[in-house]
């Protein structure tokens, strides 16, 4: 009787100790599902209410320059000061400048600009030439053209320079031209009477559109 009672027990013990390895096997792999896992903190997010400004990345081909954009300015002045001279000088932007020069050359700034707005302007217009150099070269269009050809132009001179950082403001449309929208203009000292809308005096010239 005593040994059916110890077997009994052996085996009774034997089950339990089986079905608690069962047990222990199947809560861990449960277990795992909710172990708490370190992920990386990132910061916030945070909000600028100021404009961003970034970079533009290079076009493929083309090389990263180091040549600094001209800082914003409060002045025309102040921007014509910006300009750098450019060493070799394109025959459009000589055709600009060079209008500048021999039409408003000792004017303010403000007539010069006003100047070169015309000749890009007409450029872009669809009535006059599509170039600088066809608006400037055009028949009966500047007094200073004789032909086909411009006087000469004293290059080391400071008006010269200044024709040149004018005429690089006018091609970039950087600076607002007191005669917004003019495609002509005339000297004070005439009177063609055009049947144009005339939209301002500038100096020693008179815009028109």
């Amino acid at each position: 009787m005593r040994t059916k009672f110890e077997w009994a027990s052996a085996m009774a013990l034997a089950a339990t100790v089986f079905t608690a390895l069962l047990s222990a096997q199947g809560s861990g792999a449960a277990a795992s599902d909710f172990v708490p896992v370190l992920t990386e903190q990132k910061p916030p997010v945070q909000f600028e209410s100021r404009p961003m400004i970034q970079a533009l990345p290079a076009q493929d081909g083309a090389e990263a320059t180091d040549q600094a954009e001209p800082e914003d300015a409060d002045t025309l002045q102040e921007l014509v000061s910006q300009q750098s001279m450019p060493g070799d000088m394109s025959s459009e932007m000589r055709c600009l400048a060079g209008a500048i020069y021999f039409e408003a050359r000792g004017e303010t700034l403000e007539g010069q600009l006003a100047v070169g707005r015309v000749i890009v302007n007409r450029a872009k217009s669809g009535r006059f030439p599509a170039s600088y150099c066809g608006v400037v070269y055009q028949p009966s269009q500047f007094s200073f053209i004789r032909g086909r050809s411009m006087p000469s132009v004293r290059e080391g001179s400071a008006d010269w320079r200044e024709a040149v950082a004018v005429a690089q403001i006018a091609n970039q449309g950087s600076w607002k031209s007191p005669a917004k929208g003019a495609l002509f203009f005339h000297a004070t000292r005439v009177s063609p009477k055009w049947r144009l809308t005339r939209l301002a005096r500038v100096d020693n010239h008179i815009f028109y559109r």
